[in-house]
């Protein structure tokens, strides 16, 4: 287990993606891969408000519904740290008081809850000064249904600023930073934020940490079709320097015979800061390479050969 930042949510390392949960995987195998996760020692959920409005059918809530069931179900409340987000769903598009309040109380009764360990701000609201927003989240902590807020797509600026204000009046302060962030897509996170996260002591929690799919070395040149709603975004990393990164990928994972995947998310794990990549499942079968990661440590030659060679 792991901590994330200065809160005292022990975690492990390998955060489970809600995403798929009522998408691409349903009820059923929603729940034959918590189970898979539960049973692996897992204990930390990633969800969202959101998820997965935009399928066929859905208004979005569903991923939060069936974690809140499985749960439930499980008897597992007590043992996992859940997370999810306020800002993109819609309706609830936005980071006023008002819709963060609402927001939360929905999100709660989905997820069959009396808290949320870790609120993030999902995407920033700028019609809203960042004042507000702080001081309704602080509000959700102030009365026990959040343990902890965090950020995700919101620009360093605001972050920072969010910081100061909470410092400032004494406000629950961002404790957790949620990132795109991968072996190739490097550079807006180190860039903007990887400084920011280490001045502010924020637990860094990657999204999209397999590249779509694309780490998982499914996308190869002249390789099978895969079957997958992310498959033509995945493929886009299909250049000289996607083909380096796999290539080195296929080397480490070969030396510890493990999946590309784990070797991916292994990587990120040794970045600093970073508590636990966010990685999804539709499958038992999927879940078992990302599990692999959560004990697979590489040695610093690795590291940096990863690391050279998502050199753009």
């Amino acid at each position: 287990m792991t901590t994330i930042g200065s809160t005292d949510l022990e975690v492990y390392p390998l955060n489970l993606g809600g995403n798929v949960f009522g998408w691409t995987a349903d009820r059923d195998a929603s729940f034959a891969v918590l189970d898979a996760y539960a049973a692996a020692g897992g204990n930390f959920l990633d969800t969202a408000d959101s998820y997965s409005h935009w399928a066929p059918g859905n208004q979005g809530g569903e991923s939060e519904s069936i974690i809140g069931d499985w749960l439930s179900a499980r008897g597992k409340r007590d043992d996992f740290v859940v997370a999810t987000k306020v800002g993109t769903l819609p309706g609830f598009a936005a980071l006023d008081a008002a819709t963060v309040k609402s927001a939360a109380e929905n999100s709660l009764k989905r997820l069959g809850t009396d808290r949320i360990d870790l609120y993030y701000a999902h995407f920033d609201d700028l019609d809203t000064p960042v004042e507000e927003t702080v001081a309704a989240l602080d509000a959700l902590v102030r009365e026990g249904k959040v343990r902890y807020v965090a950020a995700s797509n919101l620009s360093a600026e605001r972050i920072s600023a969010s910081l100061a204000f909470a410092d400032r009046e004494g406000l629950a302060r961002y404790a957790a930073l949620q990132p795109h962030y991968s072996l190739v897509e490097r550079s807006g996170y180190e860039t903007e934020y990887a400084g920011l996260a280490a001045r502010e002591g924020l637990g860094v929690l990657p999204y999209w940490s397999l590249a779509k799919g694309f780490l998982t070395g499914k996308y190869r040149d002249g390789g099978a079709a895969v079957d997958s709603p992310r498959a033509g975004a995945a493929s886009a990393y299909l250049d000289d320097r996607g083909r380096r990164v796999l290539s080195t990928l296929d080397t480490v994972a070969a030396a510890h015979g493990v999946p590309v995947a784990s070797v991916a998310l292994a990587w990120l794990r040794a970045q600093p800061n970073v508590v636990a990549p966010i990685a999804s499942a539709r499958t038992v079968e999927q879940l078992a390479d990302l599990l692999t990661s959560a004990e697979l440590e590489l040695g610093a030659e690795e590291v940096a050969a990863l690391t050279a060679a998502s050199e753009s």
